[in-house]
């Protein structure tokens, strides 16, 4: 049986990636000897987060060594200048891969994965699968899998808050020493073959949660879910979609569910449009599946990508999905989603108008077989695929 092992910052808080990581784990147990190393305080172990403890995933725990203090200001200074004034070649880019993963950290590292005997290595994150790129010629003949959960915009774009315009040639370059990259989107995977001459294999998220009762269709109810950030989920804008909605229709309602920091200003332009009877905003809770049964339609008012596990999650328990037009939720949705123009208030308004006008009962039909394609099981398939293939990628040659 091959040996099968996933490196990641953490699985034992609470988070949608934890969670994934911690569903492909358990359902590849089927086939391979599975273990998740994890950089987090082994105090933090809690097995029946997730089920873990019902499936043989081992659990290894680790750390990154510290490195002398005159080192660390030498791996800075290189660094340093590699961001903002050498020239970004092969070699440099080489440099700044050791200087950001200085041989103490690289050793350690390397010393617990060969000790496990694995035959696939599958890195979770962008930033531990440059880590794994790094390091592994030192593995010897290992498979290694780097599971991006970024887009390649925010990833790359200028002043990005993860790797920014600045190291776009490093991360291309260092990607390519991988046997394989996995990403959420075929829209993604085009962009990466355009600027780095690979196309990273597409394997989207599984459905992680166990639908509850289907939605009968009997309550109108609108729902959206998702955390209470600025701008992203874009809730402000279905708020005053439902405003001008709620204008000539006086029947139905919306719930949104989430916590974040936006909710005291949510709760105002409620306020503000006299509205507080006919919108509701919840907190998060556990039973989220609750809310899913009691709702006849999903509303995705995301301003920019994010994998959609809600609509997934939405559309298991029958419901029609009005989403903004972005190409990430066309993947997802395809040609039964309800779609309105990315930021358009009146666009929006108008769709939840129509929605309330459709043969809910064929669409609620459509969404749950959608959703079965999302079953842990047959992403499982689809990762068992690539974990079994030559590791092949299209190539060109574009970066030197």
């Amino acid at each position: 049986m091959k040996r099968i092992c996933f490196i990641t910052d953490s699985i034992f808080k609470s988070g949608g990636m934890q969670r994934v990581t911690a569903v492909i784990a358990e359902e590849l147990t089927k086939y391979y000897d599975v273990t998740i190393v994890s950089f987090e305080d082994p105090k933090q172990q809690n097995l029946s987060m997730y089920g873990l403890k019902d499936y043989p995933v081992k659990i290894v725990f680790t750390h990154f060594r510290k490195t002398e203090k005159w080192k660390s200001m030498l791996y800075n200074a290189y660094s340093y200048l590699y961001k903002n004034a050498l020239p970004k070649t092969a070699i440099t880019s080489d440099l700044y891969a050791h200087s950001s993963f200085p041989r103490e950290m690289r050793e350690a590292v390397v010393k617990i994965l060969k000790e496990g005997q694995f035959d696939t290595i599958i890195a979770v994150n962008s930033y531990l699968s440059m880590r794994l790129a790094t390091i592994k010629r030192d593995l010897g003949g290992v498979k290694a899998i780097g599971w991006i959960y970024n887009s390649f915009n925010a990833f790359l774009r200028e002043a990005s808050p993860y790797l920014g315009t600045e190291l776009k040639y490093h991360y291309g370059r260092q990607l390519q020493k991988l046997d394989e990259t996995v990403l959420l989107y075929l829209q993604d995977s085009e962009m990466y073959y355009h600027a780095y001459g690979f196309s990273p294999f597409v394997i989207p998220n599984p459905l992680t949660l166990k639908p509850g009762a289907p939605s009968t269709g009997k309550n109108k109810r609108f729902l959206a879910v998702g955390r209470l950030t600025p701008k992203h989920k874009g809730f402000d804008l279905l708020i005053k979609a439902f405003d001008k909605f709620a204008q000539r229709n006086s029947d139905w309602y919306l719930d949104i569910v989430g916590d974040g920091p936006e909710k005291e200003a949510l709760n105002k332009m409620i306020e503000n449009r006299y509205l507080t009877k006919r919108i509701k905003i919840h907190p998060f809770t556990e039973n989220i599946q609750m809310f899913y049964s009691q709702a006849s339609i999903y509303v995705s008012s995301s301003r920019w990508k994010d994998f959609g596990l809600v609509l997934v999650q939405a559309m298991a328990h029958g419901l029609p999905v009005i989403s903004s037009d972005l190409p990430s939720s066309k993947e997802i949705l395809g040609d039964f989603g309800m779609y309105f123009k990315n930021g358009n208030v009146d666009d929006l308004a108008q769709r939840l108008e129509d929605a309330t006008h459709m043969e809910w009962q064929l669409k609620s039909n459509e969404a749950i077989m959608i959703a079965q394609r999302f079953n842990a099981n047959v992403i499982a398939e689809q990762w068992k695929t690539l974990i079994e293939s030559d590791g092949q990628r299209k190539r060109k040659s574009k970066i030197r």
